[in-house]
């Protein structure tokens, strides 16, 4: 059936239902967008964050920052952003100074399709960030690609990094091959989806046991990983074009460094935690048992337990 605006003219009745259906459809979306900011603001109130915005090497910066003390920079992995930390800082904001930034094309950072979002280049944009906030010395955890480019950041500025957390990280070889890598072979990557099935089924690949999300924040969510689905296989395929990186250059780290890792990680399987102890001198590993590729989602509070202890000093 085809429409015209004329209908609408020669049909008055036609003409409301049409607007009174327009409204109420911008309505629902305007609540929709309520609730989804309310949920993220009742999770960042709950931690003791606050959603703050800076520009660095040109590119628009969303990040949270809460706490007092000695500053601990949090970096999300591949398709994560900023919220990825905010339920494992809130154990932590109490006693230290936490930032968790959206890197450059993820969340609500820039977007820019000229650019190249390599381990590299992430990682100078990363120092970029730190010296505008005036970081000069600080903790620094990095999930799964944030792990890897934590990693890089250690090797490339160790003069910056007090200690090190690797948490389920991405950048060296897997002895045992990981799910994903059997997935990649046959042409098929879980963690860039097309629909809300691809979502549902990425929820399911990266823990064991997924943390309760809200329904209009899970919608979120997959909505934005379906919409970000072509741009994300291209900041994919510039990762993997430096996937051992971290390897050849974890001899040199310094920092006292945490290996943190689910040993259930479909992802990443957890033998490549063995090449970062056996790779990082003086590093300590923890597992957790039966926990997927997102520990400080999946497990925050644990995982933050981990590492509360690991950077008093505790863990050996």
């Amino acid at each position: 059936m085809n429409f015209r605006l004329s209908s609408f003219r020669s049909s008055p009745s036609l003409g409301k239902v049409f607007l009174f259906t327009v409204s109420i459809l911008f309505l629902l979306s305007s609540c929709s967008n309520t609730l989804i900011q309310s949920g993220l603001a009742w999770e960042h109130y709950r931690s003791g964050l606050e959603v703050k915005t800076v520009t660095a090497g040109g590119y628009r910066w969303k990040y949270l920052e809460g706490g007092a003390g000695e500053t601990i920079l949090l970096i999300h992995g591949f398709g994560g952003d900023k919220d990825n930390w905010t339920r494992f800082v809130r154990t932590l904001s109490d006693s230290y100074h936490v930032i968790s930034p959206d890197l450059p094309g993820f969340g609500e950072n820039d977007r820019k399709s000229e650019d190249e979002y390599s381990i590299s280049s992430q990682t100078r944009r990363l120092h970029e960030f730190a010296s505008v906030l005036g970081l000069k010395r600080f903790h620094l955890i990095g999930n799964s690609m944030g792990g890897f480019i934590s990693g890089m950041y250690a090797i490339r500025y160790p003069e910056q990094v007090d200690t090190l957390a690797l948490v389920d990280t991405a950048g060296v070889s897997s002895p045992v091959p990981s799910e994903l890598s059997v997935y990649l072979s046959r042409g098929k990557n879980p963690l860039v989806v097309e629909n809300e099935k691809d979502f549902e089924f990425l929820m399911n690949f990266i823990f064991v046991k997924p943390p309760y999300i809200p329904f209009f924040l899970k919608t979120y969510f997959s909505e934005r990983a379906i919409r970000s689905r072509e741009f994300n296989e291209k900041i994919y395929r510039e990762i993997r074009g430096e996937f051992g990186a971290l390897e050849t250059g974890m001899r040199s780290i310094r920092a006292r460094t945490l290996i943190l890792w689910g040993d259930a990680d479909r992802v990443i399987h957890v033998s490549s935690s063995d090449v970062l102890q056996k790779g990082i001198p003086g590093s300590v590993r923890v597992l957790l048992k039966d926990c997927g590729h997102s520990p400080q989602l999946e497990r925050p509070a644990e995982s933050a337990e981990v590492y509360r202890n690991f950077l008093k000093g505790n863990l050996r």
